[in-house]
């Protein structure tokens, strides 16, 4: 009876554990970069991995840039298109997660996330690209973790050096060098517009640079950017 009793308590309290000492992990990581930029993210690893199954000698495109050196075009151009609500919240925007429930419900399957500039940061650094409810919890938790210890402009920094902007391209310099041949800081209004359009699908963006819907998405967010509250 007490071997039973033991081992339904390690069944209990070792995935409990585990779970903790995650945690732990990501707020220490998250405590590091507060200060020190990161090298490289699981979503950069993961694409570089894909990459080399192909080409064994298949570097990244990437290379960091201070916040001040990345032009405000493209900081205004992102917060209009992915979260103009990001100087605001506190890394969850709740509406737009209880309107991609709705939509998820209605589709039968989870085809939206309604993520903050916080929550995709998140999700690049430390998690995979699958959809699901589990996988969303501990980014809400990261998320958390990461407006806690870091400022916006900290935040928004970070998200603009790691996030993917086509196959093997990742932040904002790269971006700007693969797609125009200039510096981050040197992107003009319609460039910034045209990046953030792109970054729902930045691979298929970056093979379909002529599709009709990324032209008109642009405009649009172009008209929105002089809204946009930069952190």
């Amino acid at each position: 009876m007490k071997t039973l009793r033991k081992l339904l308590l390690w069944l209990v309290f070792a995935p409990i554990a585990i779970v903790l000492a995650m945690q732990l992990y990501f707020a220490l990581q998250i405590w590091w970069w507060v200060d020190h930029n990161p090298t490289s993210t699981s979503f950069m690893d993961r694409q570089l991995s894909l990459l080399r199954e192909r080409d064994p000698k298949a570097r990244l495109k990437h290379k960091w840039v201070p916040y001040d050196r990345i032009s405000n075009n493209l900081k205004r151009a992102i917060i209009a298109s992915e979260d103009s609500h990001f100087s605001e919240h506190e890394g969850v925007d709740w509406e737009a997660m209880q309107k991609a429930y709705e939509k998820n419900a209605k589709k039968g399957k989870v085809v939206a996330g309604g993520s903050t500039i916080t929550q995709q940061l998140a999700k690049n650094l430390f998690l995979s690209g699958e959809r699901s409810y589990l996988r969303k919890g501990q980014e809400v938790v990261i998320t958390y973790m990461l407006e806690y210890m870091m400022d916006k402009e900290r935040i928004f920094e970070i998200y603009l050096n790691v996030v993917e902007w086509g196959v093997g391209v990742f932040g904002a310099e790269a971006a700007a060098q693969h797609y125009y041949g200039v510096s981050a800081a040197s992107l003009s209004a319609a460039q910034a517009a045209r990046l953030a359009v792109m970054l729902p699908k930045p691979r298929f963006y970056d093979k379909n640079r002529g599709s009709s819907y990324l032209a008109r998405r642009t405009d649009l967010i172009l008209r929105r950017m002089g809204a946009a509250e930069l952190p």
